[in-house]
């Protein structure tokens, strides 16, 4: 008889202790630790390799299969890789397994089966959805099973052409005796899986739960098993998702897609510069366009400020969409290098539609609108700006000018305000008057001139 170990594993990072504590030396979080037991086995070999020269190695380019959706294709690289393993991760209904349902079935049409394995829903379940999206397809194969063993039985004999695990904290290995969803659990069969992957050449996507953080639920090492990770942001009051990609080892990071969701499932926004600006109010005080970066995409994005005076003794400070740190700052160089008094002043952030942005790009398009609106003067609606802002009140440079101003143009502005430096290197204009500003003081007089 094998001897089976006892141990106190944190399911937040994978800690294992010898006994219970009531806080996770690791990584500090309380009540973390949870009993866990396994058997003592033998480790098994996965093959033999032989050390080669990289120059004797052929093959290098990864041949890629489009979903379909061509939002999907974009975050993943150009299409699914043979044999990768995706994980897709976002909060409860905001569409993860409607997404996926709708790729398989593309998917279906034109190379072959899709397994679908689903531990949280019932076959009639997904039948629904698929009904509700106008899916019925004899080439999706639904498998209502938790047990990874006979996932992977059912998978082997009929080898389908991609595989879907919804999802991977439902999924448990008979070798282990803990629970389902814990961090040996998730680990082992994330590990298993991609082995299965790998060798069979199947891609596979996995849904994973997320934490009340946003983080996706188990330990890191999870994202750190997989090929790709793709994040499904978005907020329950708007219909707008973004799918963005978290790591790549087939294509670049921080790639994103645009998606509303709407009664018959999740619709591709292929231009999202106009939709998150179709409701921009005109020369309104507090509004600005900021040409932003996601990945390889330009958008236009609106951002909002709101400045009043404050009752309470201690002025507010809310920013929403932007990081809250960096509105302080540039809130101080306002007061120190424009001369600007907000001391007692409320000030509210907003980054229309929902989005995220984290660029620092976005940092002149805060000043202007924060003075805009502390100043009661509109900016032009065919002006857009876009700059990184110093502590000493100086415009920096930021990347692809060019294709900033490119998107601007399509969509119908007529005057940029930039860094002088971005101005000076510019090689075509789009036809736009392109200004250039050197510190905070000329940028302002240039946005609310």
């Amino acid at each position: 008889m094998s001897k089976i170990k006892t141990f106190y594993q944190c399911q937040a990072c994978g800690y294992t202790s010898p006994k219970w504590l009531g806080k996770c030396p690791d990584c500090g979080v309380w009540n973390s630790l949870v009993e866990e037991r396994q058997e003592a086995k033998a480790l098994k070999s996965f093959g033999k390799s032989e050390p080669q020269p990289l120059s004797s190695i052929t093959g290098g380019n990864e041949k890629r299969t489009s979903t379909g959706i061509k939002e999907l294709d974009r975050v993943l690289g150009g299409g699914v890789v043979s044999g990768s393993v995706i994980l897709v991760g976002g909060d409860p209904g905001i569409g993860k397994s409607t997404l996926l349902i709708q790729a398989i079935s593309r998917l279906a049409e034109k190379y072959g089966k899709v397994l679908y394995v689903s531990g949280e829903e019932s076959p009639e379940q997904i039948k629904l959805r698929a009904e509700r999206l106008s899916i019925n397809s004899n080439s999706i194969i639904l498998l209502s099973e938790t047990t990874l063993e006979s996932v992977i039985d059912v998978a082997s004999s009929m080898k389908p052409w991609a595989m879907v695990i919804d999802s991977i904290q439902t999924v448990y290995t008979q070798e282990l005796v803990s629970a389902p969803g814990s961090v040996g659990q998730v680990r082992e069969c994330a590990a298993k899986l991609m082995f299965f992957a790998k060798k069979s050449a199947i891609p596979v996507f996995l849904v994973g739960h997320v934490t009340k953080e946003g983080a996706i639920a188990g330990p890191r090492v999870l994202e750190h098993i997989v090929d790709t990770v793709l994040y499904f942001e978005g907020d329950r009051g708007h219909s707008y998702r973004i799918l963005r990609t978290v790591k790549n080892r087939f294509g670049s990071t921080n790639e994103i897609g645009v998606f509303e969701m709407t009664d018959s499932g999740l619709a591709e926004i292929e231009n999202p510069s106009e939709l998150f600006l179709s409701e921009r109010p005109l020369n309104v005080p507090g509004s600005t366009v900021v040409a932003s970066l996601e990945g390889t995409r330009p958008l236009m994005v609106e951002v909002q400020a709101l400045v009043s005076p404050t009752t309470f003794g201690m002025p507010r400070r809310t920013s929403i969409g932007v990081d809250f740190n960096r509105v302080n700052l540039l809130i101080a160089v306002l007061e120190k290098r424009a001369g600007l008094h907000l001391g007692g002043m409320d000030i509210f952030i907003n980054i229309v539609g929902g989005l995220k942005i984290v660029e620092p790009a976005v940092d002149l398009g805060i000043t202007t609108t924060i003075a805009s609106s502390l100043r009661e003067i509109p900016i032009d609606p065919k002006t857009f700006v876009f700059g990184e802002v110093g502590l000493s009140g100086e415009i920096r440079a930021v990347a692809q000018a060019e294709a900033r101003i490119k998107e601007a143009a399509k969509i119908g502005f007529k005057r940029a305000v930039m860094s002088k430096t971005n101005a000076e290197r510019l090689k075509n204009s789009f036809g736009l008057e392109i200004i250039g500003v050197k510190d905070i003081e000329d940028a302002l007089e240039a946005a609310l001139s």
